[in-house]
């Protein structure tokens, strides 16, 4: 029986990987959250780790914002912390899943990033997570994976779907920017994708190195909000576009966070679905199993 460590397992994406991980008889599941391990602390990491097969890391400093006036902090997080988890993970032997983000790239492209495109933050926030990927690059490079994700939505967490159903129910009119493309990820159907690499890579049957782990096709913010009010039988009209400079914010978003997904089929996994297929069944299922 494999043995997996999940690491912030409080937040979205971690509720969404334990409960996917439990439904399984095979494997054997320590899930933490921040109280009950401070990845900041080395120690704590090494002790944590030991004794498992693979280290699922979810856990993150996600604040875009706080991170421009805060990003010591933001990179104690998502850089030293992550380089704890790779040092142990290296010391024991574990393999190692990490979930990045988009914004290492500079979102200047006008086609999707494949995995290996040039990485170049634009902000606080991406720079601490390039920190985190360079540190799992450089401690793990035969059995460390990265994992980037974009625009996800899902339940227990703020996302921007749970704040468009909120905001229709307070607004009869909603501007919502339509100059930024991106990729919205249901965190459930990532988290059946991180389950399944992780399959694979403890059989030995994926490469490590970077992953996208977005949904198919893209959209923008202003797309997503219509279908949003479209699946809940609400007048999509009432949804205006707008443009980012409306909405002035201390840290600078990538304008295209279009990821490819081509690294998928060497591990006989598919692309994620199509964003709207996937939204369609969230919202069917309340955004539950």
């Amino acid at each position: 029986m494999s043995r997996l460590l999940v690491t912030g397992a409080a937040g979205m994406l971690g509720r969404d990987v334990v409960a996917v991980l439990r439904s399984r008889a095979d494997l054997s599941v320590t899930a933490t959250t921040r109280t009950e391990l401070d990845i900041t602390d080395p120690d704590a990491v090494h002790a944590a780790v030991a004794g498992h097969d693979l280290v699922l890391n979810t856990a993150a400093w996600t604040d875009v914002d706080g991170a421009e006036t805060r990003e010591e902090m933001a990179t104690a997080v998502n850089g030293d912390a992550v380089a704890h988890l790779a040092r142990a993970c290296a010391a024991t032997g574990a393999r190692m899943i990490h979930i990045s983000t988009d914004y290492v790239f500079p979102g200047d492209a006008t086609e999707p990033y494949p995995e290996d495109a040039a990485t170049f933050p634009v902000n606080a926030y991406g720079r601490s997570k390039l920190a985190g990927e360079l540190a799992v690059a450089k401690l793990l490079p035969h059995t460390g994976y990265l994992v980037r994700t974009a625009w996800l939505y899902g339940e227990g967490g703020p996302n921007f779907v749970a704040t468009m159903l909120r905001l229709a129910g307070e607004h009869e009119w909603l501007d919502v920017v339509n100059d930024q493309r991106g990729q919205p990820t249901w965190s459930y159907r990532l988290a059946e994708r991180l389950v399944a690499l992780a399959d694979v890579a403890l059989a030995g049957r994926a490469a490590p190195g970077a992953y996208h782990g977005t949904a198919s096709g893209e959209a923008t913010w202003y797309d997503l909000a219509r279908a949003v009010f479209t699946l809940r039988g609400l007048d999509p009209d009432r949804v205006r576009p707008t443009t980012s400079d409306r909405y002035r914010r201390p840290a600078p978003r990538p304008a295209y966070s279009v990821l490819g997904h081509e690294r998928w089929a060497a591990a006989n996994l598919p692309p994620l679905e199509d964003w709207r297929s996937a939204l369609t069944q969230a919202l069917a299922a309340g955004m539950t199993r």
